[in-house]
């Protein structure tokens, strides 16, 4: 999600007043919709049942059969006296997966949705990949219909832990190994992370406009310049008190799907000239966005431990580039706000094969805005798994090697 796309000054006190009575309401609607309060009454009209709901009309719109279960992930990791994290509470937690139906044979793909999205995100892939792939997505510890625990981390390391661990222990529940792991954004920055520490269960990495490769020294004369102003300030001084999109839409209350449709409307399709949203994609894409982001706070607030105003990564990927141990390809939209240069920096210093490819009429959602370039990019990256011959396959028509 483009932070500097939300104006952040002007709400800001309305955010303040709104927040103490958005907190109750999130910790309320955190709970089943078993409440007594009709939700079209809530300060917040939402709820996990919502989500799933939301969730299960969204990907209605995906031909192939899937199933949707809740993978118990435990209370914390196996062996630590660290809840997740930090949490008094021992209840189990669950990461919400949607597994599609494959050939037996067919490699395994794993997805991870980024910072303000959730699985639903790549509903407009699903078919075409599940006819070459067995694909598991599923929605981080925080996000999405998956538990979201109070989020007590307070350092870099722990939260990065906190998506890590999860993730492992979700893999372990599932029985997983050797599959083809591909993260977007924030999820390619978490991908990552994994991969470099869990390398043997993972054939190859794909990162599509992945966060993570920039530090606070490739912050441009500009971003110094606006950091300066009192404006600057005042966006530093809300992202360093963890003040997130979310939390604007929540103090918004039930005003706050308003913003959520204009967001969908202006954000998804910008930068794609041929296959746009339907209306009813863009109805039931901005009702699943906003039940995924005006619930409970919990993962969201990594943001400002992961990264620094601007987006630049406190321990950038860049830094762990010759540690790299899984091939790797990277995937960017044309447009993508997301810069490849990081990529191709990253690339200098690897020791294990690694592409990158730029997909052409799409921007930071390559694969909303240019499906048919995101699927031959990734059957590209995975060509080793699905070709008998891939040493001969060319890059297809119309992508760019970078």
């Amino acid at each position: 999600m483009s932070l500097s796309r939300i104006r952040w000054s002007k709400m800001a006190e309305e955010v303040r007043n709104a927040e103490t009575r958005s907190s109750a309401a999130a910790t309320m609607n955190s709970k089943k919709s078993r409440s007594l309060w009709p939700s079209v009454l809530r300060w917040i009209p939402t709820s996990t049942d919502h989500i799933i709901a939301a969730e299960k009309r969204l990907l209605s719109l995906v031909k192939t059969p899937y199933v949707q279960e809740k993978v118990n992930i435990g209370s914390g990791p196996p062996g630590s006296k660290i809840r997740w994290f930090r949490s008094k509470s021992d209840e189990p937690r669950f990461i919400n997966t949607i597994t599609f139906d494959a050939k037996d044979d067919s490699p395994t793909l794993v997805m991870v949705h980024g910072y303000g999205a959730s699985q639903g995100f790549f509903f407009r892939n699903f078919d075409a990949l599940t006819s070459r792939f067995r694909v598991i997505a599923i929605d981080q510890l925080g996000w999405g219909g998956s538990s979201r625990p109070d989020f007590t981390c307070r350092s870099t390391e722990e939260t990065e832990a906190w998506f890590i661990d999860s993730f492992e222990e979700w893999r372990k529940a599932k029985n997983l190994s050797n599959f083809i792991l591909l993260g977007h954004s924030f999820g390619g920055y978490v991908a990552a992370k994994y991969a470099l520490k869990h390398p043997d269960h993972i054939q190859h990495l794909i990162l599509v406009g992945s966060a993570g490769f920039s530090s606070e020294s490739d912050a441009s004369e500009s971003l110094l310049r606006f950091r300066a102003t009192w404006k600057g300030a005042i966006l530093n001084h809300l992202w360093e008190s963890n003040v997130t999109p979310q939390t604007v839409i929540r103090g918004l209350g039930p005003w706050g799907r308003d913003l959520v449709q204009k967001y969908t409307v202006a954000r998804f399709g910008t930068y794609a000239t041929g296959d746009r949203l339907t209306d009813q994609e863009s109805r039931w894409l901005t009702d699943y966005v906003y039940h995924t982001l005006a619930a409970k706070a919990s993962g969201e607030l990594c943001l400002k431990y992961i990264f620094s105003f601007g987006a630049f990564a406190r321990m950038p990927l860049l830094h762990s580039a010759s540690e790299w141990k899984v091939p790797t390809t990277f995937i960017y939209g044309h447009e993508d706000w997301m810069s490849y240069q990081g990529a191709q920096e990253a690339r200098k210093h690897m020791k294990v094969p690694c592409e990158i490819i730029r997909v052409p009429q799409a921007g930071h959602f390559v694969f909303i805005d240019n499906p048919n370039g995101f699927l031959s990019a990734v059957l590209h990256a995975c060509r080793r798994f699905l070709s008998p011959d891939p040493d001969t396959e060319l890059l297809p028509e119309g992508l760019i090697s970078a």
